[in-house]
């Protein structure tokens, strides 16, 4: 009776917890600050949705009507804020047009001052009344976070600004959470895109992926090239929030000098910002950077700035005639210059350059050389030697029991030759994160705590080995079942834990492969063993019926055993060769990111 009531027990957590995440029925409260909504994922950046009101002067006590309208869409939260204060409490409260849509909502201690979906019903349109408060503030902004469907959503659209009379509208946008962007300088607009002549001969170049076009949609570009006492710097890339180059002392976030792109409303905006850690860069409310252009096209970012090699006026800003490791990211941006963390690994230099000195022309990786080194050698222990042994083991001892290797029967030597490669490759491969890392990864979730748990079972299962009983001791079956238990959950854990570690930013491998890849190769491990079960069964019901005949039983057992070991033999050769090219393709992508 363990097992229902462990299901039943999984069942309702389930049942209860799963819909936790997200706010079918409205009641979206926990949400009531930062109006982002419980589903995970990124906003998108470009609003579809529109907010109306019918009048932009108000008197307190007055009644606005308040439109959202736009294609279909299932959620909304509507609050009306100071328009100088957008990061304030709601402000006022609201009416319902139509009670079957929406419903009110209290936001800290003002009474009904949001509105939200009842259902996920299709909608078009809602209509509000929102009633200006006593103490209204001079300007008033509407806002809305509107859900399109669970994970494609908008967050803070912003709407018309409405005023008190005798009092001028602010011209301030949505509010950024970081300082303020600097536009003292002068900006243009570049006619057309950047070109890779020079590279390597008059300007500094790094390109990805290696000689790409920059002129192409999927080309990454940056370049320096050195004037007198200045570098004039050209950044591109395939981006509609932002992009950013950063010089380093080392290969980690932190203490950086960076340089951001950032599309804001279809307009880019080039700041300075010095990275603290792993937090959002703070941008600095004064720019060294002088002529500066930019041009927005068809997804691609390009903007391009000039900057002198010493600034000794700016503390944050690094000499340009000194070497660092250089970064480059891109990531998503919202309405009002707010930036998200990069979702992959940005690209970093295999080494220390300058970028004034002999021109250049490089690429880079975005995974380090310890981490891609890490996957290959898991790769070719789990996915090659352990699935080679465990075949050899289990359907070649027939096949072998008369050949010896070293004294040993060849079967068994050959399993044990290829599960010791495994430890060892598994042992140096285990510890290389962590010489990385230079501890654990807070930020990889599952992937350590499972790759822990192979490590553990990978060493217990030759020490285990160690302690067999001779072949008719009777704990012999015993052991054979703990044996093959540790060695079976290892695999199984192995390959989830490849699994989650393909999708992980450091080494980020295409989607091709984090997941047809993998999926070819455990249908193609399972489809070889189900090959070879069906024929060893369909060996043994052949000897059996020749058994019962009793007609020369000695000739026919002697040529059904050839004929089968000839077929495991050809099979074992086919397997092999098709591990081969999965570790072969592996090992071409990861030298390819």
């Amino acid at each position: 009776m363990e097992l229902p009531s462990l299901a039943v027990a999984v069942w309702i957590f389930v049942c209860f917890c799963a819909p936790v995440g997200g706010y079918p029925n409205g009641k979206v409260r926990e949400a009531c600050t930062s109006m982002i909504p419980c589903h995970g994922g990124s906003p998108q950046l470009s609003p579809e949705h529109t907010i109306t009101v019918n009048r932009t002067a108000f008197k307190p006590g007055d009644n606005i009507e308040v439109n959202l309208s736009g294609p279909d869409f299932e959620g909304f939260f509507i609050q009306a804020r100071d328009a100088e204060h957008l990061d304030g409490p709601a402000v006022g409260s609201f009416m319902l047009a139509d009670r079957r849509l929406s419903q009110l909502l209290t936001c800290g201690r003002t009474k009904n001052s949001a509105v939200s979906q009842t259902s996920k019903t299709k909608k078009k349109h809602m209509k509000v009344y929102w009633i200006a408060p006593g103490d209204a503030p001079k300007h008033v902004q509407f806002l809305a976070t509107v859900v399109k469907k669970y994970r494609i959503f908008w967050v803070k659209i912003p709407g018309p600004i409405v005023s008190q009379p005798d009092v001028l509208s602010p011209t301030t946008p949505l509010h950024a959470t970081s300082d303020t962007l600097s536009t003292s300088y002068p900006v243009s607009y570049l006619s057309k895109p950047f070109s890779a002549l020079g590279c390597g001969s008059t300007k500094f170049c790094i390109r990805n992926p290696s000689n790409c076009d920059p002129e192409s949609a999927s080309c990454f570009f940056l370049s320096f090239q050195k004037e007198e006492s200045s570098v004039f710097i050209e950044m591109s890339g395939p981006s509609e929030g932002y992009l950013a180059f950063a010089l380093s002392h080392d290969q980690w976030m932190g203490g950086d000098d960076a340089y951001l792109c950032i599309n804001e409303d279809h307009h880019v905006h080039v700041s300075t910002a010095h990275l603290t850690g792993r937090s959002r860069p703070l941008l600095d409310s004064e720019n060294a950077l002088e002529d500066v252009s930019w041009r927005l096209v068809d997804g691609v970012l390009q903007c391009s700035f000039r900057r002198s090699i010493h600034l000794p006026a700016y503390k944050e800003r690094f000499d340009l005639d000194a070497s660092y490791y250089i970064f480059l990211a891109d990531g998503e941006a919202s309405e009002g210059g707010l930036i998200y963390k990069h979702r992959r690994q940005p690209l970093i230099t295999s080494g220390l350059y300058n970028v004034t000195g002999p021109p250049q022309d490089i690429g880079g990786s975005r995974s380090p050389r310890l981490i891609k080194a890490h996957g290959a050698l898991m790769f070719v222990a789990w996915i090659t030697t352990v699935s080679i042994g465990v075949i050899v083991a289990r359907f070649f001892k027939p096949v072998w029991a008369h050949s010896f290797l070293f004294g040993k029967e060849m079967w068994f030597q050959v399993h044990r030759m290829l599960m010791l490669t495994t430890v060892l490759l598994t042992s140096i491969s285990f510890v290389l994160p962590f010489i990385y890392r230079g501890g654990w990864n807070q930020q990889a979730g599952f992937h350590p705590y499972l790759g822990c748990t192979v490590m553990a079972l990978t060493i217990f299962q030759p020490l285990m080995a160690g302690f067999r009983p001779s072949r008719h001791a009777p704990r012999r079956q015993l052991f054979n079942w703990f044996h093959w238990s540790t060695g079976t959950t290892a695999r199984i854990l192995a390959v989830v834990t490849m699994f989650l570690g393909m999708d992980l930013p450091a080494l980020d491998l295409p989607d091709a492969w984090d997941t047809y890849t993998m999926i070819g190769f455990v249908a193609w491990h399972v489809g070889i063993d189900v090959l070879l079960e069906i024929h060893s069964y369909c060996l043994i019901r052949k000897v059996e019926v020749i058994e019962d005949d009793r007609v020369q039983i000695l000739q026919s057992l002697t040529s059904a055993e050839a004929e089968g070991h000839l077929f495991k033999q050809v099979v074992l050769t086919i397997y092999v060769c098709g591990n081969i090219v999965f570790l072969v393709a592996f090992l071409i992508a990861v030298s390819k990111i």
